[in-house]
């Protein structure tokens, strides 16, 4: 049992990010079959709608369990936010991109294709939005100093092991 700790403890964050990433995958899918499918909206729309409400769920999910940001001020936590809005909007116009391309385009516009191709899309974003807000979102500068002296020190001492956030 101790040995699946320390292996949650070394990779808690990825394993964190996994969890929710995934519900929030589903939550994506589930939200645009909806406004696709059942509420008649175009691909792309339906996906922008979806990306909004996901967004919302995702910022505090990650901000609270995946990276656990600490910052507690209005200030610091509007700083995140919009960070967080910002690098989400790239994947976002990268994922119309992708539903565009593939529905509009390629002719994947039935029920089956459009989540075929939304699928796509997210495998896309999830790993491009963990990228952004690993390195830009919820990385402060004391962090980022604290974690290259760390990294630095680990690396002098011949450790391979991360250090816990």
């Amino acid at each position: 049992m101790k040995k699946i700790w320390d292996i949650y403890k070394k990779h808690r964050e990825g394993i964190s990010y996994l969890f929710w990433g995934g519900v929030a995958f589903v939550l994506s899918m589930v939200l645009f079959w909806i406004f696709n499918s059942k509420l008649g909206m175009g691909e792309v729309l339906a996906n922008t709608v979806d990306w909004i409400l996901v967004v919302i769920f995702a910022f505090f999910t990650n901000k609270i369990f995946v990276f656990r940001s600490k910052a507690g001020s209005a200030a610091g936590l509007g700083k995140e936010f919009v960070s967080f809005i910002i690098a989400r909007l790239f994947t976002l116009f990268l994922e119309d991109a992708i539903i565009w391309l593939g529905c509009d385009k390629l002719g994947f516009d039935s029920e089956l294709g459009a989540l075929v191709v939304k699928l796509i899309g997210q495998f896309v974003v999830i790993v491009t939005n963990y990228v952004l807000s690993k390195l830009i979102v919820f990385r402060h500068k004391g962090e980022a100093k604290e974690t290259a002296a760390s990294e630095a020190a680990s690396e002098t001492e011949g450790s391979s092991e991360t250090v816990d956030e």
